[in-house]
């Protein structure tokens, strides 16, 4: 497919409109149904555009990981914005006061320091700091585990000046690895518990919680019911998928973005040689469970084909069969394994319909990780 989408240079990231809308109303059908906002995690995508269109669908808000994120999306018109995420330092506490100043603004916490720190940025601030305390419920990365710990951190919070507690919000990252949909939907549930039971704990402290959010993209398509008490949810890639959340639903049909490759060296009958490599699709795989990919990217339309092996700059096909179905110039679109990491890898990405160039959208949050 020599001519596939050729205006455009190699490597290139390609969105499917068709399939990004899809994407975006299913799962803003599927909080509606379960009387829940929506609020999704833009760190997939990092595009205020496609944000836009999360919240036109119904989105509550968006969450992002960082406040460099924040505050790019509050500049192009994001006005309700969760940092699911701790952050630490003064710079950042000042930037968190100044763009509070500009847009409804939460954070992530879970310790006493930091909310002493964001208590003294915000002294004299018109409105308090909203935090929400994270809750470790299996993913063992951030966050505190439901018990008095927990508790005493929340009373802490009630009693600290300029902040106040909004709630709580998890995430059931460790569902990326569960080996089966059954366990996935047993962690899931677990996770679910394990949040509301700390809000229940700390509610009755006589401490007023809120918001309960929890979030993860394969265990809110694959793992059954959003329990009573949950207010909102935060899954992120299910807007683009990628290959490892295809494997884990069954179909890569899910998958809207792609990098668009030419084949550029035939060196030997049984390798094949893309011009896109780390640099272009980043090196991550998942080695087992419903998300496992082998390989580092499947080729779209090739019937399981994938790419072995990554250099910064080459991306090698290995096998017979590869070799004979693929011609130097050839033009193919590669489903990467993780698209939140693709994504940060390019300044703007093309959205796609009916094989032309429908529009292009910059990817403005790009490198804003501080």
């Amino acid at each position: 497919m020599k001519d596939l989408y050729s205006s455009l240079d190699t490597p290139s990231l390609l969105v499917d409109r068709t399939i990004l809308l899809r994407n975006i109303t299913g799962m803003q059908d599927l909080a509606d149904r379960a009387a829940v906002a929506l609020r999704p995690h833009t760190k997939t995508h990092r595009t205020p555009a496609i944000a836009a269109m999360q919240v036109k669908a119904g989105a509550k808000g968006i969450t992002v990981a960082k406040i460099g994120e924040a505050e790019v999306m509050a500049e192009n018109g994001m006005d309700d914005i969760f940092i699911a995420n701790e952050i630490f330092g003064d710079l950042k506490f000042a930037r968190l006061r100044n763009l509070a100043a500009k847009t409804r603004l939460s954070v992530g916490v879970d310790n006493r320091e930091q909310v002493t720190a964001i208590s003294r940025f915000f002294e004299g601030a018109p409105e308090p700091a909203d935090v929400l305390i994270e809750v470790e419920t299996g993913e063992v990365r951030s966050g505190m585990l439901p018990g008095p710990e927990l508790v005493e951190l929340a009373k802490f919070i009630a009693a600290a000046p300029n902040v106040r507690l909004k709630g709580i919000f998890s995430h059931e990252g460790h569902t990326y690895g569960a080996k089966d949909r059954e366990q996935c939907a047993a962690f899931y549930r677990k996770a679910q518990e394990d949040t509301l039971g700390a809000a229940e704990m700390i509610r009755s402290a006589g401490i007023p919680v809120g918001t309960v959010s929890i979030g993860a993209t394969p265990s809110i398509l694959l793992g059954g019911d959003i329990l009573p008490g949950v207010t909102e949810i935060r899954p992120g890639t299910y807007v683009l998928m990628d290959a490892a959340q295809g494997a884990a639903v069954g179909s890569y049909g899910t998958c809207a973005a792609t990098v668009l490759a030419t084949v550029m060296s035939k060196p030997t009958a049984d390798r094949v040689v893309l011009d896109a490599g780390v640099k272009a699709l980043t090196a991550f795989t998942r080695e087992g469970g419903i998300c496992a990919t082998p390989g580092h990217g499947l080729l779209k339309g090739f019937d399981g084909l994938r790419i072995g092996k990554l250099y910064d700059e080459h991306g090698l096909v290995y096998g017979r069969e590869a070799n004979e179905r693929l011609s130097l110039g050839d033009r193919v679109e590669i489903i990467p394994n993780h698209i939140c990491p693709t994504c940060n890898l390019y300044d703007r990405m093309y959205l796609v319909e009916d094989g032309r160039v429908a529009d292009e959208l910059p990817i403005l949050c790009r490198g804003k990780s501080q």
